[in-house]
């Protein structure tokens, strides 16, 4: 409790004492493609406002510059965690997109449901919100047809459904319990982080972050039922936050307890092991996104993005720098093409844009303020 103690205030603290000014939001609302099905050269960001939801649009230009393109009601409510200073939810994946069905998804934690809009070019439109199956909803992932849900509070659990016809059908027999401590407090540092699947699907993983420092992995069953309880995998001290797939069955992992990135081979019987570790050097290492042989971490605390190029599977790990951002570096996404990434960043509700260099270093093209969005979190790129 005492080192958890301790990770809240530090983060708390490097976040509280960020300034930077934040630029105003183009007035410009381009037209969409009309034939386009799906995203297209768009990036979609949640406000988690808790007075009403929102998603906004942009149009990405052929140079990775932003422009307004429209602004979406969830009929749903955002929520803050206690403790929370730039990142409400705490949390990876909380806006995701299913490209099979042309579908996004997007919590409302202050309402527990999530919304389902379909997506086409830069425009979206309404299609359901649907019960999330428990308390507070903070993390999607989609693998197919199945779609799971992360619940963060009353001890986590995660709900799946299915998709068919361009809605979520609930799965009651899909429902799992995480078993936290639901009184374990500041609440953003001990509510779980992330639900995803491994790239092969078969596997369900749930982060715990400081509520037990663990890695929860479900086997899912040929029709994608998951198992009735996770294999746990302890790392001590680790604070295990958010991840995107590594091949077939690994992961990249970004600690917060450590402050670094860590590759992981999740096995058949569930158990996982560290294959790699790099450290950045930064605060609040929380968040990461691939793209190619990249990757890059968000760090809430310093305000910057770490970059590393990976090698041999994930086996090596090599440090290529810090990039810095606004204040408050939370959730980020790269552009389809991989040329651009966009980072949230939560204290003063920006995005930053950014070039992908050839060489893994980041160069600024801009910003854009979102309105309502201090504190949000979740984005998607084309």
């Amino acid at each position: 409790m005492q080192r958890t103690t301790r990770l809240a205030l530090a983060v708390a603290t490097a976040l509280a004492t960020a300034v930077v000014g934040a630029p105003s939001v183009a007035a410009s609302t381009p037209e969409a493609d009309p034939h386009t099905r799906g995203g297209h050269h768009a990036v979609f960001v949640q406000t988690d406002d808790p007075a009403g939801n929102r998603i906004i649009a942009y149009r990405r230009a052929d140079d990775g510059r932003l422009s307004p393109a429209g602004s979406y009601d969830t009929q749903g409510l955002g929520g803050v965690l206690d403790g929370s200073v730039a990142d409400h939810l705490a949390s990876q994946g909380s806006l995701t997109y299913d490209p099979e069905h042309a579908l996004l998804y997007a919590v409302n934690a202050g309402s527990d449901t999530v919304s389902v809009f379909s997506v086409d070019g830069d425009r979206l439109a309404l299609r359901q919100v649907v019960g999330s199956g428990g308390r507070f909803p903070v993390s999607v992932a989609v693998h197919d047809d199945a779609v799971f849900v992360l619940n963060a509070l009353d001890g986590g659990s995660v709900q799946g459904y299915t998709v068919h016809d361009g809605r979520l059908h609930e799965r009651a027999d899909w429902n799992r319990c995480l078993g936290l401590d639901p009184n374990a407090a500041p609440q953003f540092t001990n509510t779980p982080g992330q639900v995803g699947f491994t790239g092969e699907g078969d596997q369900l993983v749930v982060t715990t972050k400081a509520n037990g420092s663990n890695l929860l992995v479900f086997g899912l069953d040929r029709s994608g039922t998951p198992a009735d309880s996770p294999v746990v995998t302890h790392l001590p001290g680790a604070v295990p936050f958010a991840f995107v797939p590594d091949g077939r069955h690994g992961l990249y992992l970004a600690e917060a307890g450590t402050n670094a990135v860590a590759t992981f081979a999740v096995h058949p019987d569930g158990t996982a092991s560290q294959q790699a570790f790099a450290a950045t050097g930064q605060s609040a290492t929380c968040w990461i996104v691939a793209v190619r042989d990249l990757l890059f971490a968000s760090n809430a605390g310093s305000s910057t993005l770490s970059g590393f190029r990976t090698a041999d599977h994930g086996r090596q790990l090599t440090a290529l720098g810090n990039t810095p951002t606004h204040p408050g570096t939370v959730d980020a996404a790269v552009s389809s093409d991989g040329r651009y990434l966009y980072a949230q960043t939560g204290v003063d509700g920006v995005v930053d844009e950014f070039a992908v260099d050839p060489d893994g270093s980041l160069t600024a093209l801009g910003s854009q303020t979102v309105p309502q969005g201090v504190g949000g979190e979740g984005i998607v790129a084309f």
